[in-house]
């Protein structure tokens, strides 16, 4: 898929954490739009999107001089009291893009310098990697939550073509373990799996957070059925990995080889880690 890219300047970065993420202070986009176009993802029911007019997935803002703008806000933020921020909404912090822009980059240096209180980075991307560094310096300050869908490197390529492989994502989370840094899979939303799943992810994780359109897209899964998402798993012959009591198929399976503490479900595993709030 072919990606436009437009640098923006934006006048504020940091936004009142909501609904879904009403358990943070914050809420940080580096960037607006996403290359990966997951097919499921819920940003495309959302005016950022749908006022856009262009395909979700063809275009990504980039946010110039947001180092500088989130060292402001950050410092006036903690005057106001704790600060936990969710990295990231509406987009994946580590865009492609990122490899030549390092806006992610440059904001994890100023909040390894001016630390919040907590930083949890959603991603799905083997670049998180590239940041340990920084990712130590903020020590039980942060989780790194990396999107794991499905086990099925088929199941993925019919949903999330331009995302990464599985394999890489794994091996992500490999490193990052390896490093110390606070890690979870997040099966976010639930994908048709193997029964294996769950101990593949043992190999890597110590927590793992069960999602699905109807807990997770903020609608109760109308926005999802708006996509069409559901027509997908008719044209595999598993519609049955639609329903809303699908995600049990999953977390059944991940209960046989984690503890109850291990296993978060929808909202409860994206939260900051207990005793910062």
């Amino acid at each position: 898929m072919n990606v436009e890219f437009f640098y923006k300047y934006p006048k504020t970065l940091l936004n009142k954490g909501t609904g879904f993420l009403s358990g943070y202070s914050h809420s940080l986009n580096p960037y607006a739009g996403c290359a990966f176009a997951c097919s499921y993802c819920y940003v495309r029911q959302m005016p950022i999107s749908v006022f856009r007019k262009k395909e979700w997935g063809t275009w990504v803002d980039i946010k110039k001089e947001a180092a500088d703008l989130l060292r402001k806000e950050l410092e006036r933020a903690k005057k106001k009291g704790k600060v936990t921020i969710f990295m990231s909404s509406s987009t994946d912090p580590y865009q492609p893009i990122e490899y030549k822009e390092k806006i992610t980059r440059s904001l994890l240096e100023v909040m390894a310098e001016n630390q919040p209180d907590f930083l949890f980075v959603q991603t799905r991307s083997p670049l998180v990697c590239r940041d340990i560094d920084l990712f130590l310096l903020l020590k039980d300050r942060v989780r790194v939550s990396m999107t794991i869908e499905t086990d099925r490197e088929d199941i993925r390529k019919h949903f999330t073509p331009y995302a990464p492989p599985i394999s890489a994502r794994l091996k992500a989370l490999q490193l990052l373990a390896n490093a110390g840094v606070p890690t979870q899979a997040a099966i976010a939303p639930v994908l048709p799996s193997s029964e294996e799943f769950p101990e593949t992810l043992k190999k890597f994780v110590d927590r793992v957070c069960v999602d699905d359109y109807f807990m997770g897209d903020g609608s109760g899964g109308k926005r999802t059925k708006n996509l069409g998402i559901f027509s997908m798993y008719k044209e595999l012959g598993l519609e049955k990995w639609c329903d809303p009591s699908a995600y049990r198929i999953v977390y059944d399976r991940l209960k046989k080889v984690f503890s109850d503490e291990q296993i978060y479900l929808s909202q409860e595993g994206f939260l900051p880690s207990s005793g910062i709030l």
